[in-house]
């Protein structure tokens, strides 16, 4: 029998390109209620000053591009695709579209590599869901877990770490953080593996720098009103400066491409906190499309590739 045809699809959380796209998007995010005018007022604000709207679409149609490259080199070629969850293209028309185009199996990868209920697993939901209304058989999913600790993931972040320890004027007193995107208590606590992945990241690249002066903190924690896991960013920023740090380095690990939680809320609110008590903040760039970052890609999607692959 001849091996069914595949395809990869990277999945990512979406934003807007522009700011008439905001509303929409923030009402997608909120399950169809339209935000309030002050919440969208702030919303608003912080994508006015990243310069108008997010380079998230843009940067994951590169590393879309950058892995199809880089398996057809391999001698891996399969079509990959794009997909978000609150903004065009959707994670489930993609699927609709992938399946049009002849493919009879998917590798579905969320571009987060440490696994939480709340995060990754809505994203293998809506390819799950997509494929099943196609009718039974029509369409295999392979969804990917968790890649936290890949070790080309950890070569590219290690290398972007240290681009920014170098550029403080005394790296062994800079302090580091190793951040993530905060996730409500409740679903975070208890057997969640997601602060304990976030952490094995952080320890891996600390491990391999050397670096001693460190901690994982987290960032971005979503208005609900309800606990959200810490310790918080700019909290920890001012933890440090009041016992005398003076420059520290912000790696987001659980980021692997520029969009507001890294541009604003580490660039200009996490950097604000820092420039007012004193301390020099460096962070580490994102991963995007660089090449080592990318084989990482490959080496994941790799993996649950069938041995003979038709492009």
């Amino acid at each position: 029998m001849a091996e069914m045809t595949s395809a990869v699809l990277l999945m990512a959380y979406g934003a807007p390109e522009r700011l008439d796209q905001v509303e929409a998007y923030y009402t997608h995010i909120r399950r169809g209620t339209p935000p309030t005018p002050t919440l969208l007022a702030e919303l608003l604000a912080r994508y006015s000053a990243i310069g108008g709207g997010s380079p998230l679409s843009r940067i994951v149609e590169r590393q879309r591009a950058a892995l199809a490259s880089e398996l057809a080199r391999r001698g891996r070629a399969a079509p990959v695709y794009g997909g978000m969850k609150h903004i065009e293209p959707f994670i489930g028309d993609v699927v609709r579209r992938i399946a049009a185009g002849g493919a009879r199996r998917i590798v579905a990868l969320a571009l987060a590599p440490q696994h939480s209920s709340f995060n990754q697993q809505t994203y293998g939901t809506a390819v799950e869901d997509a494929a099943a209304a196609l009718g039974d058989g029509a369409l295999a999913v392979t969804v990917v877990g968790s890649w936290h600790d890949q070790p080309r993931l950890i070569e590219a972040m290690s290398a972007a770490t240290a681009e920014a320890l170098a550029r403080c004027e005394a790296p062994s007193a800079a302090h580091v953080f190793f951040t993530a995107h905060s996730l409500p208590e409740r679903i975070a606590g208890g057997t969640d593996p997601y602060a304990r992945e976030v952490a094995a990241t952080a320890a891996l690249i600390a491990e391999r720098l050397g670096i001693e002066r460190c901690d994982v903190a987290f960032q971005s924690a979503g208005r609900t009103g309800e606990r959200w896991i810490g310790p918080e960013l700019r909290d920890e920023i001012r933890r440090v400066a009041s016992a005398g740090v003076r420059e520290v380095v912000v790696c987001p690990v659980g980021f692997v491409a520029d969009h507001l939680e890294v541009l604003y809320d580490v660039d200009v609110e996490a950097r604000a906190v820092a420039e007012g008590l004193g301390v020099r903040l460096e962070r580490a760039r994102s991963m995007n499309d660089d090449p080592t970052f990318v084989a990482a890609l490959a080496d994941v999607v790799e993996q649950r590739l069938p041995a003979a692959v038709a492009s």
